[in-house]
């Protein structure tokens, strides 16, 4: 459970003052982000991928010109949110999900030791991206963007992206490309500076409106639970009012959007915080940016919403979140809410 030490003697009215004060500051002082230089991401955000299976990850992303780290740990993140046992109800099995005649066939021995085991993340990973590979070898004379064009035929098979020389117009496999090259943007260290989101001042707005409401565990804001709150139920409650849907725990409101540095930080960004700082699976609490180094925070038991300041030693990272973003995320069964 996460402590913090709150803004000493602010009235309610002062703190609206205060926060005012603070995204008109960061603002301004951020006025040339949106102008950052383009060109493509690289490597891996710190944390993004779990440290167990980071090195995999960057050593398998590079396997091809047409794959990348990001885009390998967009797929598995997806397909399994790095979960080793899981088992889908289609029997796709472990951290890559393949289906035993899948893997039968295009399953290699990714550690050398002499077999090749569907559970095993040290041979699926390297199984994944050999298969992606294997894919756009299978695609590569197809116009287009060759990623997308290698994502399009995991999903439909080569056959169907030969056929329309290009992503075919499925709406499965269209939602499919779209989802894992805006989930990569997650995973990817940008270089240059991360878009403002268009939508933060309007969260902002909500989370602010519920300064000094006490804190309840699993609150959601419902007139039942008289309008609280706890972490993630206010963020995902305040980016609801702009048309965004985050999902509901904060580990996975992490891979809503790209990773601003500290430096970069905008008000409305989603700050968070962990014990892990190696593993982004371990997140268990966030809070709303505000600028000058505080949060509109949800905190514990027995607390009200307040602003309190994000440099803790269990500060994890940031994310912008976008709306592109967090409809890309995959939907996972319901789990306990963070703190």
């Amino acid at each position: 459970m996460r402590r913090f030490w709150v803004i000493g003697g602010v009235g309610f009215g002062a703190a609206l003052c205060f926060l005012l004060l603070l995204v008109v500051g960061t603002y301004s002082a951020a006025a040339g982000l949106q102008s950052g230089p383009g060109g493509r991401l690289a490597g891996l955000v710190k944390g993004a991928v779990p440290a167990k299976y980071q090195s995999l990850v960057q050593k398998w992303g590079v396997l091809c010109p047409t794959l990348s780290p990001a885009v390998l740990a967009a797929q598995l993140y997806s397909e399994s949110g790095w979960d080793p046992d899981i088992v889908s109800p289609a029997d796709a099995r472990g951290i890559a999900q393949f289906i035993p005649g899948t893997w039968a066939t295009h399953g290699i021995d990714g550690d050398g030791d002499g077999d090749r085991d569907i559970w095993d993340p040290n041979d699926a990973i390297p199984s994944a991206a050999s298969y992606d590979c294997e894919l756009a070898r299978d695609v590569g004379r197809v116009p287009g963007d060759p990623v997308k064009n290698m994502l399009a035929a995991y999903n439909a098979g080569p056959g169907a992206v030969l056929q329309h020389q290009g992503v075919p117009p499925f709406r499965e496999t269209e939602g499919y490309v779209k989802a894992i090259t805006t989930l990569a943007k997650s995973f990817e260290a940008p270089v240059g500076r991360v878009a403002p989101s268009q939508q933060a001042a309007g969260a902002i707005y909500f989370a602010q409106k519920q300064l000094g409401t006490p804190y309840l565990w699993g609150g959601n804001g419902t007139p039942d639970q008289n309008g609280r709150f706890d972490c993630s139920g206010l963020t995902k409650a305040a980016y609801e009012t702009v048309g965004i849907e985050l999902p509901r725990v904060a580990n996975d409101q992490y891979n809503a959007g790209s990773h601003p540095s500290r430096s970069e930080l905008l008000p409305g960004d989603l700050v968070f915080f962990s014990d892990d700082l190696t593993n982004s699976r371990e997140i268990r609490h966030v809070g709303m940016y505000v600028g000058g180094g505080y949060m509109i925070n949800a905190p514990y038991t027995g607390a009200v919403i307040r602003f309190d300041k994000i440099d803790t030693p269990d500060y994890f990272g940031a994310t912008r979140v976008t709306k592109d973003g967090a409809a890309a995320l995959p939907e996972r069964a319901a789990a306990t809410p963070a703190a």
